[in-house]
């Protein structure tokens, strides 16, 4: 039996729920849509626009490290440009978005702002974990004119992840870029590109012409000093292999050399002469030769032989030298030969030396060469057979060189005064301060000495003067230099007798010097001048300017007028003085020998390296003032005794105390007829009474 219901019971679950189904799936549709805006929204406003702040991050983070990376370096041809390559590794920011691997045909750069063109020459570089592949290995660039253009020259570099591409071109000729504001395309061996007309571009043309510069040929030269490791950096010295006929072949035919020596005997030991015999003691043991007063050629050209700076690159050398001997070959050919003779040497190696590449550098303003003989042997004014000497001063190429002279002219610019050699030729440096500390030690009697002979033809000499002044003082020694008097031209006597004095006079020789003045001051005796161009204009690079500090001056017209007494002049100098005046003279003396040209000083510079770096220094501001554009409009060439007096950094110069000595000469070179020729004839005249 079935039992009914009970009243009231509630209805099946199923039948109620299905009757609320459509209304929950619209509220349910609703709610999903509304959240998929917000989502949206939220990623448009919100995340796209971090993202674009980002990246301008990244632009301005890539433009900062191309900008710092960046290095032109010239090489020193002066003409190729290149770049100076980071020894390390960078990357720029990461991007997600894209990745670029071109290798199309010649493109052209749009105009974006941003857009950077890097060039590099590197080995193929690692790829990221983003998206973009770097291919390099360009040729040589050539940066742009754009003051914010960027040349990246880097070795192998990290791959960025930038959002927006960045395509590394390679082996490629024009490349067509694309317009993104943001892409960054690296070009190698390209051809150059088109810059476009933005500030901010950057732009690397490859395989472009060299850069013009101004050619300067000897800035070469000049950059070897800025080498601090380089012991000969500015010091370089490039020697002309001259044909043997202009030195070697002279030395052959030495017996033709003077017409009065016979000039073998003293070209042997590389130009000093024989060893001297030590037999009374006046010298020491080593290191003394009978050395010719006019040996300076083959003296000093063997010395350039042990040079430690020589170089066969011209094009570094600080100066070039030009080993030709010019006092020999005019030697030969002064008494009894035309002038066709006496100027053929010359004017054969001026046509020498204007052919040779080196020459063309400063047209031989770089070049020097050194003649044991006085200047006006080498200043013929005229074409007439009776004039004296050869012309090689005069010649036009000549007066671009310097010509380093045992006496200079007052009035001409191209030759400088060097010491006349003496006996004493030191191999060694302790050589020099045994001699110098015996000469410290050494008792004095004489106050004062001369070694000479009159000048009876001669109305302006004082040495006649002087000879009787010696002659009635107690405290004057005389060595008289006449014909037939042999203890003057003995080197044991001469040197005896200085070494005995505290005061050597020193008056003008057949021409303005005389190679006693160094023999006495070798051995520590104080000179006494009497006309400036006796040593105070000529020797400007070895002695002190300041001529008070190792000697004494008395005017010539005061002892030919009769105002002064020489020994009374001399004794009224306190013996303190004295003593001072003589440590100056003896600290004087490495600079006034040469030294032996089969050796080298260790720490001390003798006449030969100060006249070498004197003249480095003269061709090294020339190259300079070049460069800098500098020109001494106002430089009068017959006041260059007044220029050598000058201190360093000084042009101009004024009246002069001393200009009553040096009365400019009415011809306006130099006097031919009077005191330069004559002084030379007179001076060949004095050889002559020497060797007789």
């Amino acid at each position: 039996m079935r039992r009914r219901p009970m009243g009231g019971a509630l209805p099946d679950p199923m039948e109620k729920n299905a009757s609320k189904i459509p209304n929950s799936r619209i509220c349910c549709l609703a709610s999903l849509s509304a959240f998929f805006w917000f989502l949206l929204l939220y990623f448009h406003f919100v995340v796209l626009a971090d993202n674009h702040n980002s990246n301008s991050s990244y632009d301005l983070v890539q433009s900062t490290v191309n900008h710092e990376f960046t290095s032109i370096h010239i090489n020193e041809t002066l003409d190729t440009p290149q770049l100076q390559t980071p020894s390390r590794k960078f990357a720029f920011p990461k991007s997600d978005d894209h990745d670029h691997d071109t290798r199309t045909h010649p493109i052209e750069k749009s105009d974006d702002d941003n857009d950077h063109d890097i060039h590099t020459r590197v080995s193929p570089v690692e790829k990221s974990d983003g998206n973009h592949d770097h291919h390099t290995r360009a040729a040589p660039i050539e940066k742009s004119d754009d003051d914010l253009d960027h040349d990246i020259h880097a070795s192998p570099f990290e791959k960025n992840d930038d959002d927006h591409g960045h395509d590394i071109h390679t082996r490629a000729a024009r490349i067509e870029k694309s317009d993104d504001d943001h892409d960054h395309d690296i070009y190698t061996r390209a051809t150059p590109i088109e810059k476009s007309d933005d500030d901010h571009d950057h732009d690397i043309h490859t395989r472009a012409p060299p850069i013009k510069k101004k050619n300067i040929p000897f800035e070469r030269a000049l950059r070897t000093a800025d080498n601090k490791s380089d012991p000969c950096g500015g010091r370089y010295i490039y020697v002309h292999d001259l044909p043997s006929r202009f030195n070697e072949d002279m030395l052959k035919e030495c017996k033709s050399l003077s017409l009065w020596t016979n000039m073998c005997k003293f070209t042997t030991n590389a130009g000093l002469g024989p060893p001297l015999e030590n037999v009374e003691g006046v010298f020491s043991d080593t290191g003394w030769y009978a050395t010719n007063q006019f040996a300076v050629d083959v003296i000093f050209s063997n010395r350039m032989k042990q040079y430690e700076c020589l170089t066969q690159d011209s094009s570094i050398a600080a100066a070039i030298f030009v080993p030709f001997y010019a006092g020999f070959d005019i030697a030969r050919y002064l008494w009894g030969y035309n002038i066709s003779m006496r100027d053929a040497a010359s004017l054969e190696l001026v046509d020498w030396l204007m052919k040779r590449p080196e020459w063309n550098i400063m047209n031989g303003r770089d070049h020097f060469l050194v003649a044991g003989r006085i200047t006006w042997d080498f200043r013929r004014l005229s074409e007439e057979e009776s004039d004296w000497g050869s012309k090689l001063l005069f010649l036009p190429a000549a007066k671009n060189m310097s010509m380093l002279v045992v006496e200079s002219s007052p009035w001409n610019a191209n030759d400088f005064g060097i010491p006349y050699p003496t006996y004493f030729h030191p191999a060694k440096d302790a050589d020099v301060f045994n001699w110098q500390d015996r000469m410290r030690r050494l008792e004095r009697k004489w106050l004062f000495s001369f070694a000479g002979a009159p000048r009876p033809g001669n109305p302006k000499s004082i040495r006649g003067q002087l000879i009787d002044q010696c002659r009635s003082s107690q405290v004057g020694k005389l060595l008289e230099c006449d014909f037939g008097e042999s203890k003057c031209h003995s080197p044991s006597s001469i040197m005896q007798m200085f070494q005995s004095s505290h005061f050597c006079l020193q008056p003008q020789g057949d021409s303005y010097t005389r190679r006693s003045a160094f023999d006495s001051m070798l051995a520590g005796c104080i000179p006494v001048f009497f006309h400036p161009g006796s040593a105070y204009t000529q020797y400007t690079w070895h002695l002190p300017k300041n001529y008070t500090k190792y000697s004494v001056f008395i005017p010539e017209n005061d002892i030919l007028k009769g105002n002064i007494s020489i020994e009374e002049r001399l004794s009224q100098i306190p013996p303190e003085q004295v003593k001072i005046l003589r440590e100056e003279v003896i600290s004087l003396i490495p600079r006034l020998v040469y030294a032996d040209p089969r050796s080298k000083l260790e720490t001390l510079k003798d006449a030969f390296d100060v006249s070498v770096q004197a003249i480095i220094d003269k061709v090294t501001n020339l190259r300079k003032d070049i460069i800098d554009g500098h020109t001494d409009e106002n430089f009068i060439e017959e006041n260059s005794w007044k220029y050598a007096l000058l201190d360093e950094g000084k042009h101009e110069v004024g009246p002069h105390e001393w200009d009553p000595f040096f009365s400019k000469p009415k011809d306006g070179n130099g006097d031919s007829t009077d005191s330069s020729a004559e002084a030379a004839k007179n001076s060949w005249k004095n050889e002559q009474r020497i060797h007789s």
